[in-house]
């Protein structure tokens, strides 16, 4: 058996703007959190700012578990661009979902704040980024969010 081991890469951070309600649908509740431009990206192997003109297309399913799925980009601090899809899902106790959607600052070791970002990374320096599978925790704010994000080796 091999174990698989993780290595990290970076911390994101960043502003979210209002979210943008859809409403209940058959399978939840759905709405959009746009990614605001000029959050961070900062790590042993890469640095940059998050773009702008992004969002988390998120469902809320009828279990109180919610579905991520954001779709973004990095622009490094040497100029490349790399797409971003991050899926994955946050949940936990009631109570401490209640307090989040009331933009208390929690403790994210309260919840369960786990995704699975996928890269597509241009011919270069972060080819690398295109030939590894990454998973990441995260931690929500009322006006922002923050991830780290680990390459599983």
């Amino acid at each position: 058996m091999i174990k698989p081991e993780l290595e990290f890469v970076y911390e994101a951070g960043g502003d979210l703007g209002a979210p943008k309600p859809i409403g209940k649908t058959m399978d939840g509740t759905r709405r959009i959190i746009p990614i605001n431009e000029g959050g961070y990206v900062k790590g042993p192997k890469i640095s940059g700012k998050l773009m702008g003109s992004s969002a988390d297309w998120q469902l809320t399913r009828h279990d109180g578990v919610t579905v991520a799925d954001a779709l973004y980009a990095i622009e490094t601090d040497d100029g490349a661009i790399i797409q971003i899809r991050n899926r994955g899902l946050r949940h936990g106790p009631p109570d401490v979902m209640a307090r989040l959607a009331a933009g208390e600052e929690v403790d994210p070791a309260e919840y369960y704040f786990r995704t699975v970002p996928e890269f597509i990374a241009p011919e270069g320096p972060y080819d690398w980024m295109n030939k590894s599978i990454f998973i990441c925790s995260g931690a929500r704010y009322e006006f922002g969010i923050k991830l780290w994000v680990w390459r599983v080796t």
